[in-house]
């Protein structure tokens, strides 16, 4: 082989090893300095990471962008789109910075679900689940009016659902319907519409108390009133 034609094929593996590496990259933006938490977000929540990926893939996440499983991006119940949040594995220290973009986990005792990348950053694929903290790096500005509610159950039979829903309007208030755009799709119960976390905190005990499981959601601002019925993410 000529000395030109080894220069050729180095510059071509060379090539080729770039574009690879480049490939590999995850997509990020640009996040925000930490800044100060406003009081009422919750900081250094602890509890249980999961992570999601396909079939959600190229589907709309719920604030509208499509939602990418190799992005640092990830859904939570109750905080404002565009936060960032670091995620710390407490079984092994490593860390992961990601944006909220989504809503979720629906389940009971998991705090967040994360991204592809954001899992294989802090070890999280093998596993599946881990116990993780929240540390809030910057959050945006809040709207006016901020709402919450309680998901008191999810089924794939919405007869099912709409029983629960009217036993549960009699007791605790106006409740509703949400239908979640999943594969099976699942009907969420919703009880309740208050202005603060700590409220809707002491109606998901009330609820709990009486079916055992419950948790706060946070509405964005396209939800409507909790007497409406409606289908959305």
């Amino acid at each position: 082989m000529t000395f030109a034609r080894r220069v050729a094929l180095s510059a071509l593996l060379l090539a080729a090893l770039i574009l690879a590496a480049c490939a590999k990259k995850h997509h990020t933006v640009a996040k925000p300095a930490p800044q100060r938490v406003p009081s009422d977000i919750q900081n250094g929540e602890t509890g249980l990471a999961s992570w999601y990926g396909h079939p959600y893939h190229g589907r709309p996440a719920a604030d509208g962008e499509i939602y990418d499983m190799e992005s640092l991006t990830a859904a939570h119940r109750t905080l404002p789109f565009g936060a960032w949040v670091r995620v710390v594995n407490l079984t092994n220290g490593k860390t992961v910075d990601v944006r909220i973009n989504d809503r979720g986990p629906f389940v009971e005792n998991r705090i967040i679900d994360l991204s592809h990348a954001a899992a294989a950053a802090i070890d999280l694929i093998g596993p599946g689940i881990a116990p993780v903290r929240l540390d809030i790096l910057s959050v945006p500005t809040l709207p006016a009016a901020t709402w919450y509610a309680v998901q008191a159950g999810a089924f794939l039979d919405r007869d099912r659902a709409e029983r629960l829903r009217i036993s549960l309007e009699g007791e605790f208030g106006p409740a509703q319907l949400v239908q979640r755009a999943d594969s099976p799709k699942l009907w969420r119960v919703l009880v309740g519409r208050v202005a603060s976390e700590p409220d809707a905190a002491a109606l998901a005990s009330r609820v709990r108390a009486q079916l055992g499981t419950a948790f706060v959601v946070r509405l964005d601002a396209s939800a409507p009133p909790a007497d409406t019925p409606l289908s959305s993410q």
